[in-house]
């Protein structure tokens, strides 16, 4: 991506030379779940997480959902994690 060098550990994206998208994915998370009239409850079972994970991911408070996380929320969206975090 344009900007930023990312790279992968075990579970984390971790991003170098910027901000830590965390607003990017929350915002595509609400985006994504209007766009598809799904509730956070909803996409918490959708995606086999918890709603408190679901909650905590999209209002930014968890500031480095794991891959896994986003794998799940991505796959209930029928879209990519890349989707979720540009």
């Amino acid at each position: 991506m344009k900007g930023r060098t990312e790279y992968r550990t075990s579970k984390h994206i971790h991003y170098i030379g910027m901000a830590h998208p965390k607003n990017t994915i929350g915002k595509n998370i609400k985006r994504l779940r209007q766009e598809q009239k799904i509730s956070q409850d909803r996409l918490s079972k959708l995606a086999d997480l918890s709603l408190n994970t679901i909650v905590t991911v999209e209002s930014g408070a968890n500031e480095n959902p794991t891959i896994d996380t986003l794998t799940r929320i991505a796959k209930a969206f029928q879209v990519g994690v890349d989707d979720l975090i540009t």
